[in-house]
């Protein structure tokens, strides 16, 4: 069982910053492929970035490529999502997942765990 929470959640100015943090109870966190994703109002939930275990591989939703940046810290059991040059359309609550397998991170489907979430607000 692993619980994840996550937190840097705010209001922000289109092109600034923030970093949002996802903190991992248990021991295994460090087994875990990790993932962001981000729902808007009136929208389905959409896959940002995910990483793998070691922290070796990363991936990103063409919209936040270049923009945004996905780590971990497996001492900590901490994963991090930095996001910069914010949009208005990034506008989201963002959530992070746990999930045994990197190939099937990037859908939600194949997460086995999951936040409650962190909500963004780019103001333009």
């Amino acid at each position: 069982q692993v619980q994840l929470v996550e937190s840097g959640g705010g209001l922000v100015q289109a092109g600034g910053s923030l970093r949002l943090s996802c903190a991992a109870s248990g021991r295994t966190f460090s087994t875990y492929a990790m993932g962001w994703f981000r729902q808007a109002p009136g929208k389905e939930r959409e896959f940002v970035s995910r990483i793998n275990w070691s922290g070796y591989n990363t991936d990103y939703a063409d919209s936040v490529k270049g923009r945004f940046t996905i780590t971990r810290d497996n001492a900590k059991n901490t994963v991090y999502l930095q996001m910069n040059s914010l949009k208005p359309e990034d506008t989201a609550v963002y959530y992070c997942a746990a999930g045994t397998a990197y190939y099937r991170s990037r859908d939600a489907y194949g997460m086995d765990y999951w936040g409650k979430g962190t909500l963004v607000t780019v103001s333009s």
